[in-house]
């Protein structure tokens, strides 16, 4: 007896078959290859959110998801035995020139309009932050919205809790229920070959996993990359956002080239081991949002798709959207992330 099935078991779909499960559905997940095995298995895990200007739906999504990220994952926690590595300690980003300090001041006042009292951002002297990256003006943005967590710990995390709490997790199983595809890649390449047009791609990114152990500090992000500290004692460093290449899973030179960045950018990283090199293709929309709805090739089924860099830091608020849609018929999906945008 199921009432919804969930066909992917990346973070989208561990996180909707989980809320689901909440809210009291019998829920199977079907994923040949189990939990985290795709994008979903990396090394980063940072939850930083947009720039506080602009402001659109894609946006407030994100600052809503980012704020139910903290009872989420205790939950999580709580319900499967399993630390998915959370911790809410923000981000530190140097700031470049005079120009850019006078935008991350004009930040600092929108943050405080668009986020009120649920975090902050801050300019301030490089020195008086702890472990900050080199920044030219001396200089730092410290914003208190970020987190982090360990992406696959999240998704074994997640496995553990939807197995606590009745749900199945299987490699093969027929559709029973609503049905919910969440298999990143696999349905952007089969939407793109129906309708003749790059609907979504996949990027390759390369990662690296450092022994150094800055558990209790902010990640950072400098020189657009993102250095994340987890709290089993590793630093992550990532990623590259690749459109061609050879092989989907290999290493290269060009994550030497960020290993090396990354210890230009902060020196104390300096003659840190390298536990593990990383390598995969993660989904990209081609409007660069989620695509949540109705599915475009399955009348009656349901898509979750297409969160690409920005997955885990979206899938609380994904799988409240869609748990909604599909258990209560009601649709509260932002016009950004429908599937037609990126048709």
């Amino acid at each position: 007896m199921v009432d919804v099935t969930v066909r992917g078991a990346g973070i989208f779909g561990l996180s909707i078959a989980w809320t689901c499960l909440a809210r009291g559905a019998r829920v199977r997940v079907v994923d040949p290859h189990g939990p985290g095995a795709g994008a979903s298995g990396g090394l980063v895990g940072a939850l930083a959110p947009h720039v506080p200007e602009n402001w659109n739906d894609k946006k407030r999504f994100q600052l809503e998801s980012l704020l139910m990220a903290e009872p989420f994952w205790r939950a999580v926690e709580a319900t499967g035995g399993v630390d998915p590595g959370y911790a809410r300690l923000g981000r530190v980003q140097p700031v470049a020139d005079d120009a850019a300090l006078a935008l991350a001041h004009r930040r600092a006042g929108t943050a405080r309009d668009l986020w009120g009292d649920a975090a902050t951002w801050s300019v301030l002297p490089e020195a008086g932050v702890p472990w900050a990256p080199r920044s030219p003006t001396g200089m730092v943005i410290l914003d208190t919205l970020s987190a982090r967590l360990h992406p696959r710990r999240a998704c074994a995390a997640l496995a553990a809790a939807i197995r606590a709490r009745g749900g199945e997790i299987a490699a093969e199983a027929p559709d029973r229920g609503r049905v919910i595809h969440a298999t990143g890649i696999a349905d952007l390449e089969a939407l793109s070959v129906h309708f003749g047009k790059t609907v979504g791609s996949a990027v390759k990114g390369q990662g690296a996993l450092l022994h150094f152990d800055a558990r209790d500090r902010p990640q950072l992000f400098a020189d657009g990359l993102h250095i994340v500290p987890h709290a089993d004692g590793t630093t992550a460093i990532g990623s590259t956002s690749e459109r061609d290449f050879d092989d989907a899973h290999a290493t290269d030179a060009q994550l030497d080239e960020l290993i090396d960045r990354a210890m230009q950018a902060v020196p104390i990283l300096h003659g840190a081991r390298v536990v593990e090199r990383w390598a995969g293709l993660r989904p990209r929309s081609r409007s660069r949002a989620p695509m949540l709805g109705p599915h475009p090739l399955h009348p009656g089924q349901f898509i979750a798709n297409g969160g690409f860099k920005i997955g885990f830091g979206m899938a609380p608020k994904v799988a409240e959207t869609m748990a909604t849609l599909v258990l209560d018929d009601r649709d509260t999906i932002p016009e950004a992330f429908r599937p037609e945008v990126s048709l």
